[in-house]
């Protein structure tokens, strides 16, 4: 049973510290609640760093997750602007970057992950953007505004969700873009060649040029400007500003310092916890970017740097720390939102991963379902301007049954009546 003088400290203050909070407050328990965040602004959503708040279609403040107000009516402390230093295991306390300890008798680390870095000259000129915090969206925002005013040119290294989202919401401003990727097709790593040239065409279609085979060796300026951006093929590009879009690294050091068991780097690395978010301190849990939470359904340990989990692995470490766990083993799925396109991706299916893909629907028109398929059993589906149709697709990954495949890809079949029988 919780007692009312117990304190569980949260760790990270994006959606899953967030919504670990208000589980911890909906569930019943009435101790201490402390939620410390490295960052100023208050626990928010980063979907929209990069969609509707970039394009300027959404108000800043729609990102929040809570009203400030929230907080203190729920008797959550929170520390804004405030790092922990470091996690003394033995002793339950964490210690805080203004030299001061806070007890905990439950630690949620949700410290997220990090943009990885360029390693080119150039790096520290005006006008290089990273994207990961609302702070980065905010001067993103004022820049493509500004290029968009001025016929400006934007490079994006990365021709991943991010860089191509950003591209989007450039373009709708009228900033030039050039992306560079040294793939052969947007998203390469995640859908597959198969349908990466999709995305090159609905770009080209908005007037975005791509640099495929390519990686950025050098970004020029002038007086502290940027003024254009290299390539290992000897082109120069112009641009005014250049975005790194080349994803992200989990938060570790915190949990690494602690002597918390990780998971391998080769494998997205991040926290290892087990499939109720504890970590291998039975005292402390991870949830978010940082948690690489082994998944039962699919047998491999998995680090998710999507939306939903973060949304869904708060509020289950919470229930963990309450002496309530369940299996955290939601099927992963995330959304993009490019020009007049949307999609919902669900399932998991890594390069290598799948031996077949199946279209159900019209890739022309941009308006079909697609699966990924090993030995006929699906492993993730990808809904493009379809929709009500993602708890089907996630049937069909769960059920890990084989499927006829001619009636997948037969759109007069019902969806639900491909879904295998128990």
């Amino acid at each position: 049973m919780v007692d009312a003088d117990q304190t569980f400290v949260i760790v990270g203050g994006g959606l899953a510290g967030a919504k670990a909070a208000e589980t911890l407050r909906s569930e019943g328990f009435n101790g201490r609640v402390i939620l410390i965040g490295d960052e100023r602004d208050h626990p928010y959503e980063r979907p929209p760093l990069s969609k509707g708040y970039l394009s300027g279609k959404e108000e800043r403040d729609s990102v929040f997750v809570h009203e400030p107000a929230w907080y203190a009516q729920s008797d959550v402390e929170l520390h804004l602007g405030q790092s922990v230093t470091a996690v003394d295991r033995a002793a339950r306390t964490v210690r805080l970057g203004d030299g001061s300890t806070l007890h905990y008798d439950k630690l949620l680390l949700a410290t997220g992950a990090e943009p990885r870095r360029l390693d080119v000259p150039g790096t520290d000129l005006a006008g290089v953007h990273h994207l990961r915090r609302l702070a980065h969206a905010d001067l993103l925002q004022g820049a493509l505004a500004s290029l968009g005013r001025d016929n400006g040119h934007l490079v994006i290294a990365g021709a991943g969700w991010i860089g191509l989202e950003v591209a989007a919401a450039a373009r709708g401003y009228g900033a030039e873009v050039t992306v560079v990727e040294p793939e052969p097709t947007p998203l390469h790593q995640v859908i597959g060649p198969e349908l990466g040239q999709l995305f090159t065409d609905l770009h080209a279609e908005h007037g975005v040029r791509f640099s495929f085979g390519t990686r950025l060796t050098e970004i020029v300026g002038q007086d502290g400007m940027v003024l254009a951006a290299r390539t290992d093929d000897g082109e120069e590009h112009p641009a005014h500003a250049v975005l790194a879009a080349i994803g992200a690294a989990p938060r570790t050091a915190l949990a690494e310092s602690a002597g918390l068991a990780l998971a391998d780097r080769a494998h997205g690395g991040g926290i290892a916890v087990d499939e109720t978010l504890r970590t291998s301190d039975p005292d402390i849990y991870a949830a978010g970017d940082v948690a690489a939470a082994h998944h039962p359904s699919l047998g491999v340990r998995l680090r998710v740097e999507h939306w939903a989990n973060a949304l869904n692995g708060g509020p289950a470490a919470a229930r963990a720390m309450l002496g309530r766990p369940d299996t955290h083993d939601r099927v992963p799925y995330f959304f993009s939102d490019q020009y007049d396109l949307g999609l919902e991706y669900s399932g998991w299916a890594p390069p290598g991963s799948y031996d077949q893909v199946v279209l159900r629907g019209d890739a022309g028109k941009r308006q079909f379902i697609a699966f990924w398929l090993k030995e006929r059993r699906v492993l993730a589906g990808m809904n493009v301007n379809v929709w009500d149709v993602t708890e089907t697709v996630q049937r069909l990954i769960r059920s890990g049954a084989p499927v006829d495949t001619e009636a997948l890809a037969d759109p007069t079949t019902p969806l639900a009546a491909v879904v295998p029988r128990p």
